[in-house]
């Protein structure tokens, strides 16, 4: 975690932005559902310090850890509609588990909330500990049709991309996999390093600062390789298209918040994405700095996504645990 400390530390010496009108004049938060140390909290951590000053004159992370990040989603979907309170949400939470949980998921995104923008992109990685037989996918595959149990594996949380991602992919080598959910990547990855579970789908980011040492990455989910570790191979390469996928992370306001507010925030993430540093800050987590064109433009992202997301999952066959 040297790394991420590194990042959040660099937060605390940034140059001035540009003058821009604060949106709020009290505190905001950005609620997240996931443990601190994870990528979703380092995340809200950097956008936080840099929106600072700009958006409200003070912004600061809250986590509402539990039930797979729906706390949090509901958290936000039930305060005051000022713009102080701030949903910052895997992408899964309003696409895939609508699908996955549908009697347990008691919000709508489009409803429910105002999608403002996309506030960064990232892949997934499939990987195992340093100490596994297998050093590649197709070795992993062969090792697992030799074990007599279904193959556990982990993921940060029930029900987002990366678990239905490990289902995917058991289907896509021929074996059987058995989910492990965790509360968060930090306890997920801690448990890999050290040898407890056999294997792990989760963000990139998460992982990338242990690659070679703790766990061995065996294939990434992004179209392309990623540049920092060029001898792992995507999920394409390998014969796997269907794996392709690259998720966000996304910033919500609750429904029926004003649009003057909306607008300001949408600004404001824009202005702080578009720096160097903040490009910086996010690559250095295997990030990328994506924004959307617009409110509209992200609220259309949604719908298309959670309606992508629909067959595949009752194709799947998958029932809720």
């Amino acid at each position: 975690m040297i790394r991420r400390r590194a990042v959040l530390a660099a937060s605390f010496s940034l140059p001035a932005l540009p003058a821009l009108a604060q949106v709020v004049s009290r505190t905001a938060r950005i609620v997240i559902g996931f443990p601190a140390g994870g990528s979703s909290d380092i995340v809200a951590r950097l956008y936080a310090e840099r929106l600072r000053g700009i958006y409200a004159p003070n912004i600061i992370v809250d986590g509402r850890v539990g039930a797979a990040g729906r706390i949090a989603v509901e958290h936000v979907r039930d305060a005051e509609k000022d713009g102080t309170t701030i949903l910052q949400t895997p992408a899964s939470m309003m696409t895939l588990q609508p699908h996955i949980f549908p009697r347990e998921v008691r919000y709508d995104a489009l409803t429910d909330f105002i999608p403002v923008s996309t506030v960064c992109t990232f892949p997934f990685a499939f990987c195992v500990p340093m100490a596994h037989p297998a050093r590649d996918l197709a070795g992993f595959a062969a090792w697992a049709r030799q074990q007599p149990n279904e193959i556990p594996y982990a993921s940060p949380a029930a029900g987002a991309a990366p678990h239905f991602m490990g289902l995917m992919l058991a289907q896509a080598l021929g074996i059987r996999m058995t989910h492990i959910p965790y509360r968060g990547a930090v306890p997920a990855v801690q448990d890999l390093i050290a040898g407890r579970i056999n294997a792990f789908m989760g963000v990139l980011g998460d992982v990338t600062p242990h690659n070679g040492t703790g766990l061995r990455i065996l294939a990434v989910s992004s179209a392309q390789r990623n540049p920092r570790l060029p001898d792992v191979p995507t999920f394409a390469e390998l014969g796997h298209p269907g794996l392709t996928k690259e998720e966000w992370f996304g910033a919500f306001l609750p429904a029926g918040t004003p649009a003057h507010v909306v607008q300001g925030l949408f600004g404001a993430i824009r202005q702080v994405a578009a720096t160097a540093e903040m490009r910086e800050a996010l690559a250095r987590l295997d990030f990328g700095a994506e924004t959307s064109e617009s409110p509209a433009a992200f609220a259309a992202r949604v719908r298309r996504e959670r309606e992508e997301w629909g067959p595949v999952v009752r194709a799947s066959g998958f029932q809720p645990e």
